[in-house]
């Protein structure tokens, strides 16, 4: 099917991916096909096991090709696919049967489905509203009356200007006809092959599609075999002939868009592919087709039931083509050639930025950069009960402390002395360039709450002819989106501004932790890593103090004080009723006291070298570092690292609770609950002293991150964890984990509120921190890393001219002890038409938004709930478009937004996600683990995480510092003579095909031959050959822009790890249910149609 969607082209129709074994016909067997680079599809794994491969039938046409990838194509507003097949569709031939002679007359009762054919979608937006003509939708066969031949027109007529493009031409010459059960597609060369007779079948379901069945997923080490699944590789088509449709009516162009045509197929009525038909009988394979049954089959009608529940010979034997749907590689690298080149300047209200993938450079000219804040519409409805019809969220996610570039300018900070920040008199807005400055500039009038504030004397300033103050470039406040205001006395804590932080680091010494060699590893990097510690500008030290616990049952507490020859060790063993046993000598300055320190850390593993205790508390721990900040009368935050469930006596003391049996029952949620208050009491004690919490996990068992990790997500902290930490294996990803986190920009203390336009207002918000109001969002610490996300709600009507703001007021302690105010404003446009609101969407950080509301989900609803709500929000959210936005057309035809053509395929990876449905291997904690994580996650992070990025590093350009070309995620897409990278932001995969060259291996591995390569390496071996070098400079180039150390891992063709590989392979059905990317589709597009209908 052509679709106007830019995918790179496939294979030319009908043909298997290079690779695929068992055609006997030319150029296949890993040969490249003519007009495919063979960069991009390598040779297919071969055939799946216990599939009896076809020979070719009759009438099947290699020569019929795509356009190629490189041919112009033209933009449309819309994407269109085929509903529920998207491709070439591939029948088992019916044996004898001749191939049906080009031009064939249809029987009278076969009449076409739509007098316009397949392929004749307008794109743009209609303001006609003059219904297309178009015949009933289903005609009932008759057996027995006489077929009255329909002549079809062999050739089309042609209309608007000439097609400029392969593309075009296949578009213009998609009319199709389709009969109740014939399928006749466009033959984008000219030559004609039209319907093939599908026998009627027992009715699979739809493959693999399991999106309404309980939730299962791929887990992290899979040990499983894979149950038998579909073919994954092409499938032979029937005999086709030539039956073209009749040209459609032409219509006039839509102002403003160029009218194309979609080439999607129409509703089918035979029995479908992807969607069985409950026939009685046996399929009729006889040496004549059978008549077509009587009974039409309508997606709607279908179930879709587990594939595990399906017998293994009614496997569906047809598939999409999937080069025809949106491809997310496409989509990227679109962006990245449109939009990477020219900066992304600030100053128009309501702009869509390039996508997160694209490296661009930003100029602040009065609104906040991308970078801080991202948008889930830059153009949001003026009133609720469009928003409500929709159903598109209005959000943003905000990185207030976002890192910038280095060729971009970080905020300015503005001090206004002692008077502070200019604000208005009712809403409390900060002084920012939409406000209105009026009577010659002595008055402003607040541009969120429309109220008039007097210009204080000190802050006034004339306007010019305009209006603008003459002042307005030398300001930030007034020219910039994004700016810092120093703060007075009266925004700090007790009107008394605030000492500089406080690090405190709490090692577990327990037997665990000992015997593994990490609290020896620790010490050790502790000495070097204290000279790293943040620090403001040009200051030549950290302000930050330090101080040292070590645990296991008790707590040990060190006196470091600069004056001491040694260090001494104070025990509190009543862990019941927490104190800090001394207050001078805890916490220090690094320089000062240097012998000290260094001669602790080195004393420390010798201490507890033959310890033989095993239990730990975790509560007192973290009371210990609160009340030792609230003795300093200080922020900080404690670095905890810990290895194992806390069973001994003492607060917060925990059971192990795990339970596998809970899943996809009522009772899943409490394994993402907290088992105890305790720390949700503990964490607003935190909080309310600037207590941040990090912490690092080194689980051998479960260890209840659900309820551990509750002070550190509602203090803004991070959690990292290493589960069977190995020195060897694990050594690097730690710590440079703990440097990074040791050395990043934090705010302590902080308080965010978002402030907005009237019209819409705040009111859900998600992330790492805590709300003790309905508007605050209040976070002991918030790192360079963390984002949070905010929905707006309507609380009026808002107006095409004003617009909506946003503005994001966040108040910190910087890290020399500096009270401050960061500003980011926005500005975006607001609209009476449902098309402008879904042309300015951006579908990464609607993503991102969904995740997050999902994950907060599973807290409180069955996880299969949560997954339905996704479903049936996203089919809402298209079905509206569909229903409002684009051009009359069959309801066969499946029809995107352009940007939101990823919408189907980013979010069938979320509900693939090991949160909504793991797999056998998925761990208690590592769900828990990750809903925590994604939480925080900017729109960058979850792009990689949910649709990771694979790259054939064997097509690598040694000579450049470019990446190679990313290819799609998905398993046909492997060659087995090349080498692959796949990278999700927290792991690298590296996959060795069976047939890759000695020499390359030699290369990169260092070893001669495949059997050889040990896949318990970490990192690569140095070698001095430019493929090693290129190899390690991208490894690099991907950890510099991820915010954790990735783990590498190793993984060679067929071997035990390639099932976790698998996992992350998310376009293809994963092996406990979750639906591939082609079934997900015509999952979607089944939802929609009952939505419409």
């Amino acid at each position: 099917m052509s679709v106007n969607q830019h995918t790179h082209a496939g294979p030319p129709y009908g043909q298997p991916q290079p690779g695929y074994q068992g055609y006997q016909q030319p150029a296949y067997g890993g040969q490249p096909l003519p007009g495919v680079p063979h960069a991009q599809y390598g040779a297919y794994n071969g055939p799946m096991p216990g599939y009896q491969q076809p020979v070719p039938p009759q009438g099947y046409f290699p020569s019929l090709g795509f356009p190629s990838k490189g041919s112009p194509v033209s933009l449309n507003s819309d994407t269109s696919l085929a509903p529920n097949f998207i491709g070439s569709v591939r029948a088992l031939p019916t044996s004898g049967a001749p191939p049906p002679a080009s031009g064939t007359s249809l029987p009278s009762g076969h009449q076409g489905y739509s007098q316009f054919g397949q392929g004749d979608v307008q794109n743009g937006i209609p303001t006609s509203t003059a219904p297309m003509q178009r015949p009933p939708a289903s005609q009932p066969f008759l057996p027995g009356s006489a077929p009255a031949p329909v002549s079809q027109p062999s050739t089309f007529q042609q209309y608007g200007p000439p097609p400029s493009s392969v593309q075009q031409l296949s578009n213009h010459m998609a009319g199709m006809t389709i009969g109740s059960t014939s399928i006749s597609a466009p033959p984008p060369a000219g030559l004609g092959y039209g319907a093939p007779r599908l026998p009627p079948m027992p009715g699979p379901p739809l493959s693999g599609q399991t999106v309404a069945g309980p939730p299962m997923s791929q887990p992290n080490h899979v040990s499983s075999p894979p149950p038998p699944s579909t073919l994954s590789g092409p499938q032979p088509g029937l005999p086709m002939s030539g039956l073209h449709g009749p040209p459609p009516p032409t219509h006039p162009p839509q102002p403003g868009y160029q009218m194309q045509q979609n080439g999607s197929f129409g509703q089918v009525r035979a029995p479908q592919p992807n969607y069985g038909g409950a026939y009685p009988g046996t399929p009729n394979y006889g040496s004549q087709p059978g008549p077509p049954p009587p009974k039409r089959l309508d997606p709607d009608s279908i179930p879709s039931p587990q594939l595990n529940e399906l017998p293994p010979q009614q496997k569906p034997r047809h598939r999409i083509d999937p080069d025809a749907i949106p491809s997310p590689i496409q989509v990227i690298e679109d962006d990245r050639s449109n939009r990477g080149s020219e900066p992304f300047v600030t100053g128009v209200r309501g702009q869509v930025p390039p996508l997160v993938t694209t490296n661009f450079l930003v100029k602040d000219q009065g609104n906040a950069s991308p970078r801080y804040i991202r948008c889930t519409s830059y153009n949001i409805p003026c009133t609720s009960d469009m928003a409500k019809q929709s159903q598109v969220p209005l959000a943003a996610v905000i990185k207030p402390l976002a890192t910038l570039p280095p060729e971009e300018t970080l905020p300015y900070l503005v001090d206004h002395g002692e008077s502070g920040p200019v604000r208005c008199n009712r809403c409390k807005a900060y002084m920012c360039p939409f406000m209105q400055f009026i009577e010659g500039g002595r008055r402003f009038q607040c541009c969120f709450c429309s109220c008039v504030t007097e210009v204080p004397a000190h802050y006034f300033q004339h306007l010019d002819h305009t209006g603008k103050r003459v002042d307005f470039y030398d300001r930030p406040e007034l020219s910039l989106g994004s700016y810092e205001f120093l703060a007075t006395v009266d925004y700090c804590k007790n009107n008394k501004f605030p000492s500089p932080p406080a690090f405190i680091f709490m090692i577990d010494v327990s037997y665990n932790a000992v015997k593994s060699g990490l609290v020896r590893l620790i010490c050790e990097e502790l000495k070097s890593i204290l000279d790293y510690l943040p620090r403001e500008g040009n200051m030549e030290e950290s302000a930050i103090r330090v101080g040292f616990v070590t645990y296991n049952k008790v707590l040990h507490f060190y006196n470091v004080k600069s004056s001491l020859a040694q260090p001494q060790m104070m025990v509190v063993s009543d862990v019941a009723d927490m104190f800090v046993p001394l207050l001078d000598g805890f916490l220090v300055n690094v320089n000062e006291s240097r012998t000290v320190i260094a001669s602790l850390l080195d004393q420390i593993p010798e201490m507890f070298a033959d310890t033989r205790e095993t239990e730990t508390v975790f509560g007192p721990v973290i009371q210990a570092g609160l009340e030792a900040l609230k003795a300093a009368e200080c922020a900080g935050k404690l670095f905890i690292f810990h290895t194992s469930l806390p069973i001994a006596e003492a607060p917060g003391k925990l059971k192990n609770r795990d339970d596998k049996k809970l899943i996809n029952t009522d009772k899943e949620k409490t394994l993402f609950q907290p088992q105890t208050s305790f720390y949700n009491n503990l964490a607003k004690d935190c909080v309310a002293q600037g207590c941040c919490v990090d912490l690092f996990l080194f689980p051998n068992q479960y260890l209840d991150v659900a309820t551990l990790g509750v002070v550190t997500y509602q203090t803004g902290g991070s959690i990292y964890k290493y589960a069977y930490f190995q020195l060897e294996t694990d050594q690097d990803r730690f710590l440079n984990d703990l440097r990074r986190d040791v050395q990043k920009e934090v705010g302590f203390d902080a308080v965010m509120r978002v402030r907005t336009s009237t019209g819409i207002r705040a009111t859900d918000f998600f992330g790492a921190f805590y709300m003790s109001n309905t508007t605050d969002v209040e976070m002991a610490g918030l790192d360079c890393d963390k984002t949070i996300t905010v929905e707006f709600k309507h609380d009026d009507k808002l107006s095409e001219d004003s617009g909506a703001l946003l503005q994001c007021a966040l108040l910190y302690t910087s890290c020399a002890g500096q009270r401050r105010l960061r500003i980011h404003n926005l500005s975006l446009n607001c609209c009476t038409q449902l098309a402008d609101l879904y042309r300015n969407c951006e579908t990464d950080t609607l993503i991102n938004y969904l995740a997050k509301y999902a994950y907060r989900g599973v807290l409180n609803s069955p996880v299969k709930a949560v997954r339905d709500s996704l479903i049936n929000q996203c089919a809402q959210i298209l079905a509206c478009y569909r229903k409002n936005c684009a051009s009359p057309s069959s309801a066969g035809q499946l029809i995107l937004p352009e940007c939101m053509k990823l919408l189907p395929v980013y979010l069938n990876c979320v509900l693939k996600s090991d949160v909504l449905q793991p797999g056998p291997e998925v761990t208690t904690d590592d769900r828990a683990y990750i809903r925590q994580l994604v939480t925080s996650m900017d729109v960058a992070e979850t792009n990689v995480f949910f649709y990771p990025r694979l790259l054939p590093l064997t097509k690598a350009d040694v000579d450049s510092d470019s990446l190679p070309a990313a290819i799609r995620n998905s398993e046909e897409r492997l060659s087995k003579g090349d080498i692959y990278l796949l990278e999700n932001g927290l792991n690298i995969f590296v996959w060795v095909g069976v047939n890759v060259q000695q020499g390359l291996i030699q290369n990169l591995f260092g070893v001669s031959s495949f059997s050889q390569i040990s896949n318990t390496l970490s990192t690569l071996p140095v070698l001095e050959n430019p493929f090693s070098k290129k190899v390690r400079s991208i490894i690099d180039m991907l950890h510099l822009q991820r915010s954790r150390y990735m783990k590498l891992i190793i993984v060679k063709q067929e071997d035990k790890l390639e099932m976790l590989f698998k996992h992350f392979l998310v376009e293809d059905k994963s092996l406990t249910g979750g639906a591939s990317y082609v079934d997900f589709l015509c999952h979607m597009h089944k939802e929609i149609r009952q939505l419409l209908s």
